[in-house]
């Protein structure tokens, strides 16, 4: 309960902070959707219309009326909550002057792409960064646990010192610069050799632009260079954990006992050291929606991240909202989750 009253707290704390400083330091809305070459008259259309000329607290309530599951909204006013009916579930109670609903969370509408909600836009593009961001830990939980167990197996050896080296050197290199590595190296320079391109999104049109079909060599650059980071910390953390492991009665046990090195590490060793790797992973993975916004941009990769930069060049600031709202409410609510299935695995830690 502490921590779900916690959790709930940070959520508002973003929804917050997210809406005053997208409103308030930009400027004004209206003209930002009119491109600045309209009339009076029309700016003050627009503002009534959005509800940009309410008090500052009042759109304030509204936004965050607009974000919860279960919501009032007034049927005979668009001077707020222009709620997309398409997102209500159904109605909880209704009168002639609005009704309580119970629905999904509502992002406003798109300021360049008239009359398409951000959740539509979003939804378009969320399945990529969901793919590309699980392949990249996939990668990096593979490589890392292996990586990190062969390095435990001989510390202090020339393999232990170089694994550690990139380890520091992959932990240490930002996502972008990585990225524009990568992509010059294998997408371009190497490219006859390796086959991949320099960017390219999930669906391509064949020649004619007739037919779609999926480029699964496209997840590849991207999925690499962003699985980099967690990669990095996932094999020192496996290496740690391990030697830990290595000293313990039981292993000595079983190795006295004849088991070889496969079953000692299979049985015995690795499932007792993955404990924190699993809770470092499942942050991490939390944490990629956010570090995957350079890499698709870099890459072209059509999701979140590049959605995010194309929406602040054309100041389209309600999909801004609504994209970095999905990155930090995904955040915390992955984060919740792990602590909870931290407390699950280990059993010395409460959670009230």
């Amino acid at each position: 309960m502490k921590q779900a009253t916690y959790t709930l707290t940070i959520l508002l704390g973003v929804v917050t902070l997210v809406f005053f400083l997208f409103t308030v330091l930009p400027g004004d809305p209206a003209r930002m959707m009119l491109d600045q070459r309209e009339d009076a008259e029309t700016l003050e259309a627009v503002r009534k219309v959005h509800g940009f000329d309410l008090p500052l607290s009042q759109q304030y309530l509204w936004f965050v009326n607009d974000l919860l599951p279960i919501s009032y909204h007034r049927k005979d006013d668009m001077h707020v909550s222009n709620l997309d009916k398409r997102s209500v579930a159904f109605s909880i109670f209704s009168n002639d002057n609005g009704a309580l609903v119970v629905k999904l969370p509502y992002l406003r509408e798109s300021f360049q792409m008239q009359g398409m909600s951000v959740n539509r836009i979003i939804a378009r593009v969320l399945p990529n960064t969901a793919l590309l961001a699980i392949t990249a830990m996939a990668i990096a939980l593979i490589l890392g646990i292996v990586l990190g167990v062969i390095s435990s197996m001989k510390p202090g050896s020339w393999l232990d010192t170089f694994l550690a080296f990139c380890s520091t050197l992959g932990m240490s290199i930002p996502s972008f610069l990585s990225a524009i590595i990568a992509a010059y190296l294998f997408g371009f320079l190497w490219a006859d050799f390796t086959g991949l391109p320099m960017s390219g999104n999930l669906v391509e049109w064949d020649d004619f632009g007739e037919e779609q079909h999926i480029a699964w060599r496209n997840l590849v650059l991207p999925a690499l260079t962003l699985g980099i980071r967690p990669l990095a910390v996932i094999t020192q953390l496996t290496r740690s954990s391990m030697l830990e492991v290595w000293s313990q009665d039981y292993i000595r046990t079983a190795r006295a006992k004849g088991l070889n090195t496969f079953q000692l590490v299979y049985r015995h060793a690795l499932p007792n050291a993955l404990n924190p790797v699993i809770t470092s992973a499942s942050g991490w993975l939390a944490s990629m929606l956010a570090g995957a916004v350079f890499v698709e941009y870099i890459f072209g990769w059509n999701g979140l991240g590049k959605l995010i930069v194309d929406a602040l060049n054309t100041l389209d600031l309600p999909v801004v909202m609504g994209c970095v709202l999905v990155i930090a409410i995904t955040f915390v609510v992955i984060n919740f989750a792990v602590d909870l299935l931290h407390a699950w695995m280990d059993p010395r830690i409460n959670h009230e």
